[in-house]
């Protein structure tokens, strides 16, 4: 869960390099009807900070849900649920 909360912080903060020290590379990422797969460190979208506050005034995010699916002594799987707010905390 510190992981998690450390990639939400960096998400927040707009810390892409935050970001990318709380994630497992390659990163695969199932969202959107559309599976990415981030190769390495530095592959998430350079304007995902500007693109987000463009679309839709998006300045935090939060978990809602947070699930272990799966385990070992190394990584772990979760199914997470999010949700992202503007300026005036609406969702």
């Amino acid at each position: 869960m510190a992981v998690l909360d450390r990639f939400m912080a960096a998400l927040n903060e707009h810390d892409a390099d935050a970001m990318d020290r709380a994630m497992h590379f390659p990163h695969i990422r199932h969202a959107e009807s559309k599976l990415t797969i981030y190769e390495a460190p530095g592959s998430n979208p350079m304007d995902l900070f500007t693109r987000l506050e463009q679309e839709d005034g998006w300045k935090w995010s939060a978990w809602i849900r947070r699930t272990m699916v799966q385990n070992s002594d190394v990584k772990a799987h979760f199914m997470v649920s999010y949700a992202r707010y503007r300026a005036d905390d609406s969702e």
